[in-house]
């Protein structure tokens, strides 16, 4: 398999970061969808990131897409998504919220690196910013419970989209989105930072 897209997307990096977890080999081609449209573009003519090239040339692409998809590749005791019940549904809520705030955080990026400065709208840019400071007041909350895990002993799917989420924060808007104001965050993410799938998978 293919994995097609830069580490310093955090959907991009979600997917790395899972497909290792999950034990599954693949080889990384790291266009931008910028810098490099035309390349991405003759692999997936939406050039969105990340996409996944399957052994049989099938295309996927959405993290979350192709996150499901890799699940399924492996048995279910090495799985990092909950089966189901309330597990399941938990792991649901801290993943939607991560990738709210990560979302959020990305079109903070763009509206301050990409746009034209005389085509800002500062209220976009507050509004945005205020969506993703309410997602992390909310993944501050639950990593004030782990033990040592979002959802206890066992590092799930959960985890990994929040760790990436945080850390895609922290390389873009620290000052924006300070660590002193999420101390239970800054202290989860460098436990999972710590950790080998993480660790060989940076985002700078």
């Amino acid at each position: 398999m293919q994995l097609v897209g830069m580490l310093d997307s955090p959907y991009v990096r979600r997917v790395a970061i899972t497909m290792k977890l999950l034990g599954l080999p693949f080889e990384h081609r790291n266009l931008s969808v910028f810098r490099d449209f035309d390349a991405f573009r003759a692999i997936n003519p939406a050039v969105k990131a990340p996409t996944l090239v399957c052994d049989d040339g099938t295309v996927l692409m959405d993290s979350t897409l192709v996150v499901d998809y890799l699940e399924t590749l492996v048995p279910p005791e090495k799985r990092l998504m909950p089966a189901g019940g309330d597990d399941r549904r938990e792991a649901l809520r801290l993943i939607g919220l991560a990738l709210a705030a990560a979302d959020k955080c990305v079109t903070l990026v763009y509206e301050r690196d990409k746009r034209p400065a005389d085509k800002r709208h500062e209220p976009w840019f507050e509004r945005s910013l205020g969506q993703a400071l309410a997602s992390f007041a909310a993944l501050e909350e639950a990593a004030g419970r782990a033990s040592p895990w979002l959802m206890g002993e066992r590092f799930n799917a959960a985890d990994v989209a929040v760790a990436v989420a945080w850390r895609f924060s922290q390389f873009y808007h620290a000052e924006l989105v300070p660590a002193w104001k999420h101390p239970m965050l800054a202290r989860y993410s460098m436990a999972a930072e710590a950790r080998p799938e993480f660790a060989s998978t940076p985002l700078d």
